[in-house]
């Protein structure tokens, strides 16, 4: 798994911010602290409380310099809907090919129902560096992060 030290894995993906465009991780580290939310899938209960209240706690996010992106497996097409619907001011990362599930190892399957292959819920904080400062991954799908302790975690790489 990704950790706190480690490079975070560079990656080329689909971005839905209202468009559709190529979103590759180092060649946004200025925009740092990254903020990456990986959620299992859009409208779903647990994946809207917590994207919005990645929203809702934006200002937060904003005044120490950092920015927020979340990423699940859904389509860049699906994803701006669910910004839509939800009022998102952020961008969502597009895992289709299920590569950064993978990469960050946060790929989980719910044998139960059937579904294979989809983000746990994780966040990850990266540096102007590339570096991981931040981690926290939950094998429980209904479980959301401390947000505090990610704006904490956010706020003193700024420091």
């Amino acid at each position: 798994m990704v950790d706190v030290g480690d490079d975070a894995p560079d990656f080329t993906a689909p971005l839905a911010d209202g468009d559709v465009e190529s979103f590759t991780l180092s060649e946004h580290l200025d925009e740092a602290p990254i903020v990456l939310a990986f959620f299992p899938a859009a409208f779903t209960s647990t994946c809207t409380t917590e994207m919005c209240t990645f929203r809702d706690r934006m200002a937060n996010f904003e005044d120490i310099g950092a920015t927020v992106y979340g990423a699940s497996i859904d389509t860049p097409f699906t994803l701006n809907e669910f910004r839509e619907q939800n009022d998102l001011n952020f961008a969502l990362i597009s895992d289709t090919n299920r590569e950064l599930i993978h990469e960050y190892d946060v790929a989980m399957d719910f044998d139960s129902l059937g579904v294979h292959n989809v983000a746990k819920r994780a966040v990850f904080v990266v540096d102007t560096d590339g570096t991981v400062s931040y981690a926290w991954v939950s094998d429980d799908p209904g479980a959301e992060p401390d947000y505090d302790e990610v704006a904490a975690a956010a706020e003193t790489m700024r420091a």
